[in-house]
């Protein structure tokens, strides 16, 4: 059997491991699961059954999606991120992960290193390596909430350094990145003529008057940044896989041809989703974010009863937190979840996921009804008792 060397080297994914592990066992409180559970809105939904009754759907779209759902991403762009941008500009993806694999495939040439502040979402580095890359993790600065590290950024870049890819909000952390320090990294890209890739699934759900910043939205790195978003935290829309890229036109078409032979074009029906979700009320987006507060604060006060086992940032953004095991039991993360899914019956995310900088830690989702939440923080302490 001969199987490529990029794809040998990629270890299996302890995210996908432990959901499979979760389902051998009955009545499991899930905490592992990186997915709203309130349901994809109903005036989406029954945009879509339209949309099907037309016959609207059964075809391809132009590969870089519909012009009017481009035209709407345009208008939110400018809404909300401060991103002047141009239909030209944008390209409708499966999901931000196709996305983001279509920006490091345009980008990445064999051994080219790639910067990429960890902890940090697991596909990121498997993307570069797919790509024939070389992933540089940098580690974040856990003591000041997961902050960048400029100075380290700084000092890993070397002739061979292409890019650096990031996201804020952060997955698994919840940091929100600063403004004033993006516009630092972005100094970086600009002296150094790198490229930056920005993964901003979670821009809506800021908390605490922390706020998303798109580096996109600075003038002078029009020709820098690649800016992946989706659809799927904002509208709960997981299943629809459903994003898209914004870049400045000559990016943009070296994107479109890796986009092609990756996906050819974002599923029709799917599109007509996102259009419904630009257009329509935006008061689910309040709502959800209302609720992502409510259940961190909870998970923060569950966390603090269980002070001699974690202790924690609290996180400004996302649904996601990441505490830190205190104690040798923290050492095999991996380990860790898998007792506490067995005798607990609690499912977590080890943190070794998110890069070597994630050990010691497990990620735990708020996305959950609190219900859920509580359910599963009884269970852990009366299994740590």
């Amino acid at each position: 059997m001969n199987i490529s060397n990029r794809v040998n080297q990629i270890k299996k994914s302890a995210i996908h491991e432990m959901t499979r592990l979760s389902k051998q066992y009955d009545d499991v409180a899930f905490l592992s699961w990186a997915k709203p559970t309130t349901g994809t809105p109903k005036h989406i939904n029954d945009a879509v059954i339209e949309a099907i009754n037309k016959g609207l759907t059964g075809g391809y779209s132009q590969s870089e999606g519909l012009p009017e759902l481009r035209e709407e991403i345009v208008r939110k762009l400018k809404r909300d991120n401060n991103i002047d941008a141009d239909i030209s500009q944008i390209i409708v993806t499966v999901g931000a992960i196709e996305g983001l694999a279509a920006s490091v495939l345009a980008t990445v040439d064999p051994g080219d290193e790639v910067i990429l502040p960890t902890p940090t979402y697991s596909t990121h580095i498997t993307q570069v390596k797919l790509a024939s890359g070389v992933p540089v993790l940098i580690p974040l600065i856990e003591e000041e909430k997961f902050a960048l590290d400029i100075e380290a950024i700084k000092k890993a870049i070397t002739p061979r350094t292409k890019a650096i890819m990031y996201c804020t909000p952060s997955n698994p952390t919840g940091t929100v990145f600063p403004e004033n320090t993006l516009r630092d990294l972005g100094k970086i890209a600009l002296e150094h003529n790198l490229t930056v890739i920005t993964d901003e699934a979670y821009e809506y759900f800021t908390f605490d008057g922390s706020k998303h910043f798109s580096m996109a939205s600075i003038p002078e790195l029009s020709k820098n940044v690649i800016s992946n978003y989706t659809f799927t935290k904002t509208y709960a829309m997981t299943g629809w896989r459903i994003g898209y890229i914004h870049a400045d036109e000559e990016i943009i078409s070296q994107i479109k041809k890796a986009h092609i032979p990756l996906a050819i074009c974002a599923p029709v029906a799917s599109q007509y989703a996102a259009i419904a979700a630009l257009k329509g009320s935006q008061d689910c987006i309040k709502e959800f974010s209302s609720h992502y507060l409510k259940a961190r604060n909870l998970m923060c006060e569950r966390l603090d009863i269980l002070n001699s086992v974690f202790e924690y940032n609290k996180p400004e953004g996302s649904y996601l937190m990441f505490p830190k095991i205190i104690g040798d039991a923290g050492n095999d993360s991996i380990t860790f979840s898998k007792n506490l899914l067995k005798e607990a019956r609690v499912s977590t995310t080890p943190g070794i996921a998110f890069g070597p900088t994630g050990e010691n830690h497990i990620r735990l989702s708020f996305c959950v009804p609190e219900e859920m939440i509580n359910k599963a923080f009884d269970r852990m302490e009366k299994y740590f008792k």
